[in-house]
């Protein structure tokens, strides 16, 4: 039996010892720190650029017409008036494209988000058309460019 637990000893216990010793010795030569493996990164390509600004012009235009939709009536038409124009009336025109809520003959829908939806919506079509031209438009460069006739 005590042959038996010398061996293991021997077996297990002396290579891990000398594997804690070895990598403390390289953490004292290296300054106490492990070595940090280098991870591959995504090169960010002028289509990714693009498909990022596309998303968040995406996102910014969704939540801007959000907002634009807080004004319009929902349950109750006549509290979009009080609430947004002071008057217990039903609205006269309401519309969610382009954003518009009239009480009163009184636009109650900020005039900056209309603009702003139709800026956010040609930039996001925009940039999404250019993600999609240049990702295309990469690898047909990349083939031409290494081979030659002969």
């Amino acid at each position: 039996m005590t042959t038996l637990i010398g061996t293991m000893i021997l077996a297990i216990g002396l290579p891990a010892w000398a594997g804690i010793t070895y990598v403390g010795l390289v953490r004292a030569r290296r300054g106490d720190a492990l070595p940090e493996p280098q991870l591959p990164r995504a090169r960010r390509t002028p289509a990714r650029k693009a498909a990022y600004l596309a998303g968040l012009a995406y996102l910014a235009g969704g939540a801007l017409h959000l907002y634009g939709l807080s004004y319009l009536p929902f349950l109750q038409p006549e509290d979009a008036c009080w609430f947004n124009a002071g008057a217990m009336v039903v609205p006269d025109s309401s519309s969610a494209l382009p954003v518009s809520l009239v009480c009163h003959g009184e636009e109650v829908v900020p005039p900056w988000v209309n603009p702003g939806l139709l800026v956010l919506a040609v930039t996001a079509v925009g940039a999404t058309v250019t993600s999609i031209v240049l990702a295309l438009r990469r690898p047909a460069a990349q083939d031409g460019a290494g081979g030659g006739a002969g």
